[in-house]
């Protein structure tokens, strides 16, 4: 399972890190948070997010989660991408470090890409013509995606009828609800 590792203007990182506790009842193993404030020294800070990433990294290595291309934090991070098995992505957001815990088992590779697509498809524009899921649907944990994806893999390949975008379910990818939500 892979380490994450989020790298942020803080106070960013840890309200993120946060957040992935509120979602999933408790923070998973492996996840860090390193804020980075306006007063940091790049040079500790890098020093610090080497230990980290040495602490977190798992069998399949880990991944970098950063903010914003080009700010301090993103070039502390870049400094990591130099690491055998990590991997470093910057603009983070809330369906970009779902879909990483989601899928963190994978290879690391898998994993990028995986975060990627979180990343872009939990951007939408929502209007009055943006469909709700019914009222009292049961829609899948986060996790429950990966699974989904997984099944609506195999349903395609036995049928050839599942759309690419779309769980099992017939759902978009990236609106699933967490767990509890109402």
């Amino acid at each position: 399972m892979a380490g994450i590792l989020i790298i942020a203007h803080a106070p960013l990182a840890t309200a993120l890190r946060e957040c992935i506790a509120h979602i999933y009842g408790g923070c998973p193993a492996r996840i860090g948070a390193l804020d980075v404030l306006p007063d940091s020294d790049p040079v500790q800070v890098v020093a610090q997010a080497t230990a980290e990433i040495e602490r977190l990294r798992e069998e399949n290595g880990a991944l970098v989660l950063t903010d914003m291309f080009g700010a301090t934090p993103s070039n502390i991070a870049a400094r990591l991408a130099t690491v055998p098995e990590v991997r470093v992505l910057a603009g983070v957001n809330l369906p970009m470090l779902v879909r990483a815990v989601c899928y963190r088992t994978t290879p690391l590779d898998v994993l990028v890409e995986k975060a990627l697509a979180g990343a872009s498809k939990g951007v939408q524009a929502i209007g009055p013509s943006t469909p709700a899921p019914a009222e009292g649907a049961c829609v899948p944990t986060p996790c429950a995606e990966a699974a989904g994806d997984a099944v609506a893999k195999a349903a395609a390949g036995a049928a050839g009828a599942v759309e690419s975008g779309q769980t099992a379910a017939g759902l978009p990818l990236g609106a699933l609800k967490p767990a509890g939500a109402a």
